[in-house]
Protein backbone atom coordinates (compact mmCIF):
# COMPACT_ATOMS: atom_id res chain seq x y z
CA UNK A 1 0.00 0.00 0.00
CA UNK A 2 1.43 3.35 -1.05
CA UNK A 3 2.39 5.66 1.80
CA UNK A 4 0.69 9.06 1.71
CA UNK A 5 2.65 12.03 3.05
CA UNK A 6 0.56 14.94 4.29
CA UNK A 7 2.60 17.94 5.49
CA UNK A 8 0.78 19.88 8.21
CA UNK A 9 0.33 23.50 7.19
CA UNK A 10 0.10 24.43 10.87
CA UNK A 11 3.92 24.45 10.87
CA UNK A 12 4.24 26.57 7.71
CA UNK A 13 5.33 30.22 7.64
CA UNK A 14 2.00 32.06 7.68
CA UNK A 15 3.69 35.22 6.38
CA UNK A 16 4.80 33.23 3.32
CA UNK A 17 1.97 30.74 3.05
CA UNK A 18 1.72 30.78 -0.74
CA UNK A 19 5.44 30.06 -0.99
CA UNK A 20 5.15 27.08 1.35
CA UNK A 21 2.06 25.76 -0.46
CA UNK A 22 3.92 25.92 -3.77
CA UNK A 23 6.86 24.11 -2.18
CA UNK A 24 4.53 21.24 -1.22
CA UNK A 25 3.09 21.28 -4.75
CA UNK A 26 6.58 20.70 -6.11
CA UNK A 27 7.51 18.02 -3.56
CA UNK A 28 6.79 14.29 -3.28
CA UNK A 29 4.05 14.99 -0.71
CA UNK A 30 0.54 13.76 -1.55
CA UNK A 31 -1.87 15.85 0.54
CA UNK A 32 -2.04 19.08 2.51
CA UNK A 33 -3.02 18.47 6.14
CA UNK A 34 -5.05 21.39 7.48
CA UNK A 35 -5.46 21.56 11.27
CA UNK A 36 -8.52 23.56 12.32
CA UNK A 37 -8.47 24.51 16.03
CA UNK A 38 -11.14 26.43 17.92
CA UNK A 39 -9.49 27.22 21.26
CA UNK A 40 -12.17 25.16 23.01
CA UNK A 41 -11.77 21.52 22.00
CA UNK A 42 -8.01 22.12 21.97
CA UNK A 43 -6.11 24.87 23.83
CA UNK A 44 -5.08 26.74 20.70
CA UNK A 45 -6.59 28.62 17.77
CA UNK A 46 -5.14 28.03 14.31
CA UNK A 47 -7.15 29.24 11.30
CA UNK A 48 -10.51 28.63 9.70
CA UNK A 49 -12.46 28.70 6.47
CA UNK A 50 -10.89 31.80 4.79
CA UNK A 51 -7.33 30.48 5.17
CA UNK A 52 -8.41 27.03 3.98
CA UNK A 53 -9.92 28.68 0.89
CA UNK A 54 -6.68 30.61 0.33
CA UNK A 55 -4.60 27.43 0.55
CA UNK A 56 -6.96 25.69 -1.84
CA UNK A 57 -6.54 28.44 -4.45
CA UNK A 58 -2.85 27.59 -4.75
CA UNK A 59 -2.80 23.89 -3.81
CA UNK A 60 -2.40 21.32 -6.56
CA UNK A 61 -2.88 18.41 -4.18
CA UNK A 62 -5.89 17.35 -2.05
CA UNK A 63 -6.73 19.09 1.21
CA UNK A 64 -7.09 16.84 4.27
CA UNK A 65 -8.99 18.93 6.82
CA UNK A 66 -8.62 17.83 10.45
CA UNK A 67 -11.35 19.41 12.58
CA UNK A 68 -10.06 19.77 16.15
CA UNK A 69 -13.24 21.59 17.12
CA UNK A 70 -16.44 21.22 19.07
CA UNK A 71 -19.67 20.82 17.09
CA UNK A 72 -17.93 19.91 13.83
CA UNK A 73 -21.22 19.03 12.10
CA UNK A 74 -22.18 22.66 11.62
CA UNK A 75 -18.98 23.34 9.63
CA UNK A 76 -18.70 20.25 7.42
CA UNK A 77 -20.34 21.77 4.35
CA UNK A 78 -18.39 25.02 4.71
CA UNK A 79 -15.06 23.20 4.72
CA UNK A 80 -16.13 21.04 1.80
CA UNK A 81 -16.92 24.26 -0.10
CA UNK A 82 -13.55 25.68 0.98
CA UNK A 83 -11.78 22.81 -0.78
CA UNK A 84 -11.65 19.85 1.60
CA UNK A 85 -11.48 16.44 -0.05
CA UNK A 86 -10.89 14.58 3.22
CA UNK A 87 -12.44 15.57 6.53
CA UNK A 88 -11.68 14.01 9.91
CA UNK A 89 -13.56 14.73 13.12
CA UNK A 90 -12.62 13.82 16.67
CA UNK A 91 -14.48 10.95 18.27
CA UNK A 92 -14.32 12.92 21.54
CA UNK A 93 -16.22 15.85 19.96
CA UNK A 94 -19.04 13.91 18.26
CA UNK A 95 -22.15 12.86 20.17
CA UNK A 96 -23.64 11.17 17.10
CA UNK A 97 -20.52 9.98 15.30
CA UNK A 98 -22.26 7.75 12.76
CA UNK A 99 -24.46 10.63 11.62
CA UNK A 100 -21.43 12.90 11.27
CA UNK A 101 -19.53 10.33 9.19
CA UNK A 102 -22.51 9.81 6.90
CA UNK A 103 -22.79 13.57 6.39
CA UNK A 104 -19.12 13.80 5.38
CA UNK A 105 -19.65 11.00 2.86
CA UNK A 106 -22.79 12.64 1.50
CA UNK A 107 -20.65 15.71 0.79
CA UNK A 108 -18.39 13.53 -1.36
CA UNK A 109 -15.38 13.61 0.96
CA UNK A 110 -13.29 10.88 2.50
CA UNK A 111 -14.53 10.43 6.06
CA UNK A 112 -12.09 10.05 8.94
CA UNK A 113 -12.16 9.86 12.71
CA UNK A 114 -9.37 11.29 14.84
CA UNK A 115 -8.52 9.71 18.20
CA UNK A 116 -6.67 11.43 21.03
CA UNK A 117 -3.78 9.62 22.78
CA UNK A 118 -5.85 8.78 25.87
CA UNK A 119 -8.85 7.45 23.91
CA UNK A 120 -9.20 3.70 23.37
CA UNK A 121 -9.54 2.51 19.80
CA UNK A 122 -12.11 -0.04 21.00
CA UNK A 123 -14.63 2.82 20.63
CA UNK A 124 -14.19 2.49 16.87
CA UNK A 125 -15.38 -1.11 16.65
CA UNK A 126 -18.94 -0.21 15.61
CA UNK A 127 -17.94 2.36 12.99
CA UNK A 128 -14.61 1.19 11.55
CA UNK A 129 -16.30 -0.34 8.50
CA UNK A 130 -17.76 3.07 7.58
CA UNK A 131 -14.46 4.95 7.73
CA UNK A 132 -11.98 5.81 5.00
CA UNK A 133 -9.25 6.53 7.52
CA UNK A 134 -8.47 6.86 11.22
CA UNK A 135 -6.20 9.65 12.43
CA UNK A 136 -4.30 8.44 15.49
CA UNK A 137 -2.94 11.39 17.43
CA UNK A 138 0.61 10.56 18.46
CA UNK A 139 0.86 13.80 20.47
CA UNK A 140 -1.73 15.65 22.52
CA UNK A 141 -3.59 17.84 20.03
CA UNK A 142 -3.34 21.60 19.99
CA UNK A 143 0.29 22.47 19.31
CA UNK A 144 2.96 21.50 16.79
CA UNK A 145 6.48 20.38 17.59
CA UNK A 146 5.59 17.96 20.40
CA UNK A 147 7.43 14.76 21.23
CA UNK A 148 6.07 11.53 19.73
CA UNK A 149 4.23 9.25 22.18
CA UNK A 150 5.85 5.81 21.97
CA UNK A 151 2.67 3.96 23.00
CA UNK A 152 1.34 4.85 19.54
CA UNK A 153 3.03 1.81 17.97
CA UNK A 154 0.91 -0.57 20.06
CA UNK A 155 -2.20 1.41 19.17
CA UNK A 156 -1.43 1.17 15.45
CA UNK A 157 -1.00 -2.60 15.63
CA UNK A 158 -4.25 -3.04 17.57
CA UNK A 159 -6.13 -0.81 15.13
CA UNK A 160 -4.69 -2.64 12.13
CA UNK A 161 -5.86 -5.93 13.65
CA UNK A 162 -9.36 -4.51 14.12
CA UNK A 163 -9.46 -3.21 10.54
CA UNK A 164 -8.41 -6.60 9.16
CA UNK A 165 -10.86 -8.54 11.33
CA UNK A 166 -13.77 -6.26 10.41
CA UNK A 167 -12.92 -6.26 6.71
CA UNK A 168 -12.65 -2.47 6.74
CA UNK A 169 -10.80 -0.54 4.05
CA UNK A 170 -9.83 2.23 6.48
CA UNK A 171 -6.27 3.51 6.34
CA UNK A 172 -4.31 4.54 9.41
CA UNK A 173 -3.03 8.10 9.63
CA UNK A 174 -0.48 9.22 12.20
CA UNK A 175 -0.44 12.85 13.32
CA UNK A 176 2.25 14.23 15.61
CA UNK A 177 6.00 13.92 15.99
CA UNK A 178 6.54 12.10 12.69
CA UNK A 179 10.07 12.30 11.30
CA UNK A 180 12.71 10.25 9.50
CA UNK A 181 13.57 8.51 12.75
CA UNK A 182 10.19 6.83 13.19
CA UNK A 183 8.52 6.84 9.75
CA UNK A 184 9.65 3.35 8.75
CA UNK A 185 8.60 1.87 12.07
CA UNK A 186 5.17 3.52 11.84
CA UNK A 187 4.61 2.06 8.38
CA UNK A 188 5.83 -1.35 9.51
CA UNK A 189 3.29 -1.24 12.37
CA UNK A 190 0.45 -0.60 9.91
CA UNK A 191 0.21 3.14 9.21
CA UNK A 192 -0.04 4.34 5.61
CA UNK A 193 -0.69 8.10 5.96
CA UNK A 194 1.95 10.21 7.71
CA UNK A 195 1.30 13.78 8.81
CA UNK A 196 4.50 15.76 9.37
CA UNK A 197 4.62 19.42 10.36
CA UNK A 198 7.68 20.79 12.10
CA UNK A 199 9.88 18.06 10.63
CA UNK A 200 9.06 19.33 7.13
CA UNK A 201 8.63 23.07 7.46
CA UNK A 202 11.42 23.69 9.98
CA UNK A 203 13.89 21.64 7.93
CA UNK A 204 16.62 23.39 5.93
CA UNK A 205 15.57 21.28 2.95
CA UNK A 206 11.82 20.55 3.27
CA UNK A 207 11.58 18.65 -0.03
CA UNK A 208 14.40 16.31 0.99
CA UNK A 209 12.79 15.83 4.38
CA UNK A 210 9.60 14.68 2.63
CA UNK A 211 11.60 12.30 0.41
CA UNK A 212 13.13 10.68 3.50
CA UNK A 213 9.75 9.64 4.89
CA UNK A 214 8.21 8.75 1.53
CA UNK A 215 8.69 5.03 2.07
Amino acid sequence: MKTIIAPSVLAADFANLQRDVEMINDSQADWFHIDIMDGAFVPNISFGIPVTEAINRHAKKPLDVHLMINNPDQYLEAFKNAGAEMISVHIEACTHLHRTIQKIKELGCWAGVAVNPHTSITLLEDIIEDLDYVCLMSVNPGFGGQKFIEKTYDKIRALKKMIDEKGSKARIQIDGGVDEGNAAKLIEAGASILVAGSYVFKNENPKLAIEKIKI
